[in-house]
């Protein structure tokens, strides 16, 4: 029986802001970690954003780190706006305990983070480039820092961080405990959990809560040119439900982005070209529903965290399956229901294959039900290598809900995104030709039953 946060060992302080917050019941990745963290042990655990993995570490470092004293926790993550979220979120947890947490990335003005730090804090939620700048410095000193977070580690290793986080870790006391969370567990990240930390106790989320099994997934197996027009018919059959789009490149994001705020839909593109600022502006909108379309390539929706999302559409499949459940895990948080939907052309068959080979239970076929005819081109790819065995299950009836064996699979974040850039691009040009007002939807009414 799930435990209440009171039994887990906090304080009233951190209870009352919990209560304050909407949280009604500890979550398992917190109900598990909480009480080890308390008891002092080092912690792995094996759990996605949106499981609650942030209040799992930043509840119990609250009740560890003394307030009006040094810096006294680290955690680490791979990008500014998940440095941005996870600073949010303790900053909450933290409103009765005294405690300080400032954000540390790139593309924010390093002395109005030196003026932050003058002020003084206890914990510092950092990106490693950003830190290490401080570091050598002299305006972080981790002496002191006794309690160390590598927050969604696989997604630092992919990204390169691994040598940059060693160096951290040299100059934080070895006397301490650490944290480790990541989504899959490579060969990479358990040596690196092996060399760092202490007869770490494991945690590893069951298979229903890693499956996201509340997802319906789906695909549309369609000419190139032809993917504009799904993708508005389904936007305009499904309104009500906040979407993130993505995009293979950056160009390829501003493109879709503009031609569905030119059809009449409150999109917003969010890249790696546009500045922090930009950036910054783009989450805002969406986050507050002042825009309901987030067009987004993989690695600048990175960190992104909106509890609102309910659809996710891949207007690009990508070429490694982990980044297709990485990207569908945007939708459906912390339990809740969610719908995501893959533009399969031509050129991207193989890819989904592999993506269809990873998984336990169907991903629904719309060309079916929506009496749309599968391209030629795709007609002469086996059949989708024989899933189609799985005939019975495609039907309204199966609903497509989750992926039971993915857990290996999910978070892999953005490995194959430099693959995408050299092909993402082929058959644009003529895809404009289809962008018009949804030329065609009455046709396909039946995206609003999906």
């Amino acid at each position: 029986m799930t435990k209440k946060f009171e039994e887990l060992g906090l304080s009233a302080e951190l209870t009352r802001a919990l209560s304050e917050n909407g949280y009604e019941a500890p979550f398992p990745i917190q109900e598990a970690a909480i009480p080890l963290i308390l008891e002092g042990k080092d912690v792995i655990g094996q759990a996605h954003t949106g499981t609650g993995k942030t209040a799992a570490f930043g509840l119990p470092l609250l009740s560890m780190v003394k307030a009006d004293g040094p810096v006294q926790a680290l955690v680490l993550v791979p990008t500014r706006e998940l440095a941005v979220q996870v600073t949010n979120e303790i900053h909450k947890l933290a409103r009765y305990t005294g405690v300080k947490t400032v954000a540390i990335y790139g593309g924010q003005s390093i002395n109005m983070q030196h003026d932050k730090l003058k002020r003084g804090v206890q914990i510092i939620v950092a990106t490693p480039g950003r830190l290490i700048d401080h570091i050598k410095q002299g305006s972080i000193i981790l002496d002191d820092v006794r309690f160390l977070v590598l927050d969604e580690a696989d997604r630092m290793l992919d990204m390169g961080f691994i040598d940059d986080i060693k160096f951290i870790m040299f100059y934080v006391n070895e006397d301490r405990q650490t944290f480790l969370f990541s989504a899959t567990m490579p060969p990479e990240i358990l040596r690196l959990s092996e060399e760092y930390m202490k007869n770490a106790e494991h945690i590893r989320l069951n298979e229903e809560e890693v499956a996201l099994d509340t997802i319906e997934q789906a695909y549309l197996v369609v000419e190139e040119k032809e993917k504009f027009k799904h993708l508005s018919d389904f936007i305009r059959q499904n309104q009500k439900a906040q979407t993130i789009v993505f995009a293979a490149t950056k160009q390829r994001a501003d493109r879709v982005a503009h031609k569905l705020y030119q059809d009449g839909f409150r999109a917003v593109a969010i890249h790696g070209d546009l500045t922090q600022r930009q950036r910054d502006s783009a989450m805002y909108k969406f986050r507050k529903g002042s825009e309901d379309i987030l067009v987004a390539t993989d690695i600048a929706a990175r960190g992104i965290d909106v509890p609102a999302v309910g659809h996710v559409i891949n207007y690009d499949v990508p070429d490694d399956p982990n980044v297709y459940f990485h990207r569908i895990g945007r939708t459906a948080r912390a339990g809740a229901e969610g719908k995501a939907i893959s533009l399969v052309s031509a050129d991207r068959v193989a890819d989904f294959e592999r993506i269809l080979a990873q998984t336990t239970l169907p991903i629904r076929k719309l060309n079916d039900e929506l009496g749309i005819a599968v391209p030629v081109a795709q007609q002469r790819q086996a059949s989708f290598g024989g899933y189609r065995r799985r005939g019975p299950s495609y039907g309204h009836g199966s609903g497509g809900r989750g992926y039971g064996g993915d857990r290996r699979g999910y978070g892999g974040g953005g490995r194959s995104y430099g693959g995408h850039r050299s092909s993402g691009d082929r058959g644009y040009g003529g895809q404009r030709r289809s962008y018009g007002q949804g030329r065609g939807h009455s046709r396909h009414s039946e995206y609003s039953s999906y």
